[in-house]
């Protein structure tokens, strides 16, 4: 990774300083709120199988994450103390078993005193020696890795860390680029191994052999459907034979540099132009919600009127008939586009505060009939987000209208035209400007051109 990405590791170089003060400045706040000297952030330990030695694959606490890019380092500690250097307590086991972090290098070493320790004893001579002044942010399930911390996750502070997370610094941001490009690139081999008609499966492969990750690193678990498959809204299965006739791909993956995801979906049909078309409809419409996007506006007002856009497109494709408002109230909309229009990204792909109101952890509930919106806050400047509009033939929804006024609005027939293709989503990555968007995610496919 550093090697593919020695020129562009340049410029996040001299980001970094600037997002760590930033980093520095946000847990100043939430120390001074808690009524704490010194915030430890906890990487996180390695977890296991139930009667088992096999362990699971490590994500690292994402504030961790967000201090350093260090995705594999399991039981070491940053040490925030107001006016200091952050302490990196990096821990490098003595194990033969395994293989183990190599010596601190990169960019990110010259923001921190790193000190490099062996056994977890080592660990407690570096912490504050007042730890009732400590407050200790990560997932603590052993007191061991507390070392005798017991404010862990005060509210008021994690409130505070999360709702300043919303916005992205310059670094983050640059972050989040080359994920975009590195995802796009990945979803170039998977649409060229769909049009070579291979399965699920090697599709998969195809994809991770293109952004260069292992499974596990990931930053969620692909979602590669075939034909109806494409109805699932996480479908993570993968066929090992392709269908006898292919007839469409749904590809929902993300990519990671430094931690920070991409999160791409992109439809394709096989040879049907009907179906193509309406494709292209969708990404119409896709393009059209996007250009809403800017600094100040209400994303769950957004969700809503994207409903009232996809209503327009199913009614202009004759897949049902009245008009967005009618099939906004009936629940027909529902039916067919029953998940939330995005949420934040960042460290997370699903990534925190996106129902917050304010940093005291106040929050704002989606709007009633879409329990599924991830994100309910105004948009500011640099927040990073999914949109992801879509249209499916989930049956078990559709029944649902059956009886209903909602049954009349829709054409049947036309249903079971689109159902062997499961459906269509077109999900890119932006940016939030004050008068716009950055899109990342046609950018990044641009580069590819």
């Amino acid at each position: 990774m550093e090697a593919d990405y020695s020129d562009k590791n340049k410029a996040l170089a001299a980001l970094y300083p600037a997002h760590i003060e930033a980093l520095r400045v946000r847990h100043d706040h939430a120390l001074e709120t808690s009524g704490a000297a010194h915030a430890i952030i906890f990487s996180g330990a390695l977890k296991y199988a139930f009667l088992d030695d096999r362990d699971y694959p490590f994500r690292p606490n994402p504030h961790f994450l967000s201090w350093a890019p260090l995705t594999g380092l399991p039981l070491s500690y940053i040490v925030h103390t107001p006016g200091e250097t952050p302490v990196l307590i990096y821990y490098q086991p003595h194990d033969y078993w395994h293989p183990v972090p190599g010596a601190p290098d990169g960019y990110w070493t010259a923001s921190f005193d790193v000190r490099v320790v062996h056994t977890l004893v080592d660990v407690a001579q570096h912490l504050p020696a007042d730890r009732e002044k400590c407050v200790l942010i990560g997932e603590v399930e052993d007191d061991a890795h507390a070392f005798g911390i017991e404010r862990i996750n005060p509210t008021a502070a994690v409130n505070i860390l999360h709702y300043a997370r919303g916005q992205k610094t310059e670094y983050e941001i640059a972050c989040m680029r080359l994920a975009s490009q590195r995802g796009a690139s990945g979803h170039r081999a998977a649409e060229m191994a769909f049009r070579d008609g291979l399965s699920e499966l090697e599709i998969h492969r195809a994809y991770c052999k293109a952004v260069s990750h292992t499974e596990d690193e990931l930053p969620y678990g692909n979602i590669v459907a075939l034909n109806d498959h494409g109805a699932v809204l996480h479908y993570t299965r993968f066929d090992r034979k392709p269908p006898a006739a292919i007839h469409s791909f749904l590809i929902d993956a993300g990519a990671q540099v430094n931690g920070y995801a991409s999160d791409i979906t992109r439809t394709y049909s096989y040879e049907d132009a009907r179906f193509d078309e309406l494709i292209q409809r969708m990404d119409a419409t896709q393009l059209d919600i996007i250009a809403k996007i800017q600094a100040g506006i209400d994303y769950a007002d957004l969700h809503v009127e994207t409903h009232r856009m996809l209503g327009q497109l199913l009614a202009d494709a004759g897949i049902v008939s009245g008009d967005p408002d009618t099939l906004l109230a009936t629940g027909v909309t529902s039916a067919f586009f029953p998940h939330g229009l995005g949420h934040l990204l960042g460290v997370q792909v699903h990534d925190v505060g996106g129902f917050m109101s304010d940093e005291a952890g106040n929050t704002i509930d989606p709007p009633s009939g879409h329990p599924f919106l991830r994100l309910t806050r105004s948009l500011e400047e640099n927040m990073v987000l999914t949109i992801e509009p879509g249209i499916y033939v989930i049956d078990m929804l559709l029944e649902n209208l059956r009886g209903t006024p909602a049954e009349s609005h829709v054409n049947w027939d036309e249903v079971d035209w689109l159902r062997p293709y499961g459906g269509i989503r077109i999900e890119d990555n932006v940016r939030v400007t004050a008068g716009g968007c950055e899109n990342l995610t046609r950018e990044a496919f641009a580069a590819l051109s």
